[in-house]
């Protein structure tokens, strides 16, 4: 009986000695997910993008500016003498309104009241955080953003829905230079 005890004990420790195998996954995943997501977006920028080409050509009064980052804009007050436009950590004061594509206001100026932003150190979506840096003091710009530079796929959680472009009307009352608020 002592043997066949000593037997079984001999076993169990050489069958769990043995090195432990790698579990294989249940279910592969391709990336199709992320290759099907990154086509979903372009051609929903595509789309909003001929949307925003068709109210360009239309619009024979405006004379339209592409930005490098990917919005258009034009200026209704321009200033052609100063060179002052904000920079990072500069504090700019603002009005501006929200729109949708047809012209529908979502959020007037005075729902919005003057905003005061610190330039790329406070939140703000990122079309209108760019559009302000091209701005200088005293001037009215009308930028068009498709969603991906607007509010995107979340929305502001109130007012703007998943994937709207928007229409803004800003107005740039001041810059305070980030050296002058320094102490």
């Amino acid at each position: 009986m002592r043997l066949a005890l000593n037997a079984i004990l001999l076993t169990l420790l050489f069958v769990s000695c043995k090195p432990q195998e790698a579990r294989r996954p249940l279910s592969i995943s391709s990336g199709s997910f992320i290759s099907e997501s990154i086509d979903r977006n372009k051609k929903l920028a595509s789309k909003e993008e001929a949307l925003i080409q068709k109210i360009i050509e239309e619009d024979t009064a405006h004379q339209y500016i592409t930005s490098e980052t990917g919005f258009w804009y034009f200026y209704t007050l321009k200033d052609s003498i100063s060179t002052t436009t904000p920079k990072f950590g500069d504090i700019v004061t603002f009005n501006y309104n929200v729109k949708d594509l047809k012209n529908n206001t979502i959020y007037s100026e005075q729902e919005l009241d003057t905003i005061t932003y610190r330039i790329d150190k406070e939140e703000l979506f990122l079309g209108l955080r760019e559009g302000l840096k091209l701005m200088k003091e005293g001037e009215k710009v009308t930028f068009f953003f498709p969603s991906y530079q607007a509010y995107g796929y979340y929305g502001d959680d109130h007012k703007i829905g998943t994937n709207i472009p928007l229409i803004t009307e800003v107005t740039l009352n001041t810059i305070t230079k980030e050296s002058t608020t320094k102490n």
